[in-house]
C-alpha cells in the first residue's frame, strides 16, 4: 500500500483490532488491483526517532510476511504502531499482531 488514499480508505471503512503496542485496520478492497492481501505500515514519530521508528517497521513487515496467508485475498490492512511498540519485545509485537489480527477480522465478518 502506497498512496494516501489507500491507508485513508482502510482507517475509516476498515474494521478495527487493537492493543497496547499496535492498532490494525482491515477493510476489503473494492478496486482491481494486485493479488493478494495489501499491507500498509504507519509508525509515527510518537514512536521515536528515525533508528526506532525503522526497526519497529522491519519488525512488523517481518511478522506480516508469516501472516498474509491468514488474510483474505481482496484485504487491505492497516498497521499503525503505537509508542509501547519501541519497547516491546519482538514476541510481545507478534503476539499483539495476532490478537489484533483476530480481532479485526471477527469484527469485519460481523459487519458483512
Amino acid at each position: 500500500m502506497r498512496r494516501s488514499a489507500d491507508f485513508e480508505s482502510a482507517v475509516r471503512r476498515g474494521a478495527r483490532g487493537g492493543r497496547e503496542t499496535l492498532v490494525v485496520h482491515l477493510t476489503s478492497r473494492t478496486d482491481p488491483g494486485p493479488d493478494g492481501p495489501v499491507v500498509g505500515f504507519v509508525v509515527s514519530k510518537g514512536v521515536g526517532n528515525a533508528v526506532v521508528r525503522n526497526r519497529v517497521k522491519r519488525r512488523l513487515r517481518a511478522l506480516m510476511a508469516g501472516r498474509l496467508d491468514a488474510l483474505p485475498a481482496r484485504a487491505s490492512l492497516v498497521v499503525r504502531a503505537q509508542a509501547p511498540a519501541a519497547a516491546a519485545s519482538y514476541a510481545t509485537l507478534g503476539a499483539d499482531l495476532d490478537g489484533a489480527l483476530r480481532t479485526a477480522t471477527r469484527r469485519a465478518g460481523a459487519t458483512r
